[in-house]
């Protein structure tokens, strides 16, 4: 494995985005579990605007704890880290023992893949039509920041980690092009990329166009996927984007999560408003800071 900071995955500029990319998973997930599944105008009735991490919500949850979203992404990066590259029964195994915490919230198709991994040891849940949630989007960061060194590698891991849980061509689809955008800012932090890979998605399904925003800020892949890219290119900072995203409201810890990890690879960890980095549960603060370089480490190992 090479040292050499000048390399450009261990570079600090790539590091600051990766760093961003993670933390903005958390970061959103945190600031949106406050206002998970109220609508826009509730929020706007009891917050004005939603741009504080202050906790509550549905879940009752303590000002800068992290929910299911961030705690499958961490769940993911340990089980890379641990197996030194990529083994999907590390990955399922880690998702068990996450279960197996009685985390504060699961969703139901995650619930239902992992519990069948455990008890069949199968890695690829059956391809379903109810499976088009964004259970697999939400959690896929650590999978970019260990395959940076190839989008042929990236794709094919991304879509074998979502079919642990979730086998649906949208699902896939979403969240495909939310991996391939994060890997691009990441290495490149530039916008331009992320419209093309856009556009091509909802060229090859047309479910996901996003302009107008149609609406609809659901844990449905779509709805998620427009949502998020309504806020990251109508938006020209990490706090403008997230803030804009969690404030439609409906599956905002999610919306909020993915938002925060396109912006973090694009704007960067340091853009990140320091009284939201304060609030986060200082043992995910540390997972993080340690997970990043581990991860970053095992794309080195392949250039």
């Amino acid at each position: 494995m090479s040292s050499d900071t000048s390399h450009p995955i261990l570079s600090p500029t790539v590091m600051d985005r990766a760093l961003g990319a993670f933390f903005g998973v958390a970061i959103g997930d945190a600031l949106g579990a406050t206002v998970e599944f109220m609508t826009a105008r509730e929020i706007a009735g009891q917050y004005k605007v939603h741009n504080q991490i202050v906790g509550g919500g549905w879940l009752g949850i303590k000002a800068g704890r992290v929910t299911d979203d961030t705690e499958m992404a961490l769940a993911l990066g340990a089980a890379l880290i641990e197996s030194g590259g990529w083994d999907l029964c590390t990955i399922g195994n880690h998702f068990v023992k996450w279960m197996r915490s009685l985390p504060i919230d699961i969703g139901n198709t995650c619930r239902r893949g992992i519990r069948r991994f455990l008890l069949d040891g199968t890695v690829a849940a059956p391809p379903c039509d109810a499976d088009g949630g964004n259970g697999a989007a939400m959690r896929n960061v650590a999978t970019v920041l260990a395959t940076l060194q190839s989008d042929e590698i990236l794709i094919q891991r991304t879509v074998e980690q979502a079919h642990l849980t979730h086998n649906h061509p949208q699902s896939d689809a979403g969240t495909v092009a939310l991996a391939r955008m994060t890997r691009e800012l990441i290495l490149h932090g530039e916008e331009a990329h992320c419209n093309q890979i856009a556009a091509d998605l909802v060229k090859a399904h047309p479910a996901f166009r996003f302009k107008p925003w149609p609406g609809n800020s659901s844990g449905y892949i779509v709805d998620t996927v427009q949502t998020v890219f309504d806020g990251f290119f109508n938006t020209g900072s990490f706090e403008e984007c997230v803030v804009r995203v969690v404030n439609r409201g409906g599956d905002a810890d999610t919306t909020g999560a993915i938002a925060g990890q396109l912006a973090g690879a694009l704007y960067g960890f340091m853009s990140i408003p320091n009284r939201w980095l304060k609030k986060i549960d200082p043992k995910v603060t540390a997972a993080i800071h340690s997970q990043v370089p581990q991860l970053l480490a095992l794309s080195d190992q392949a250039f």
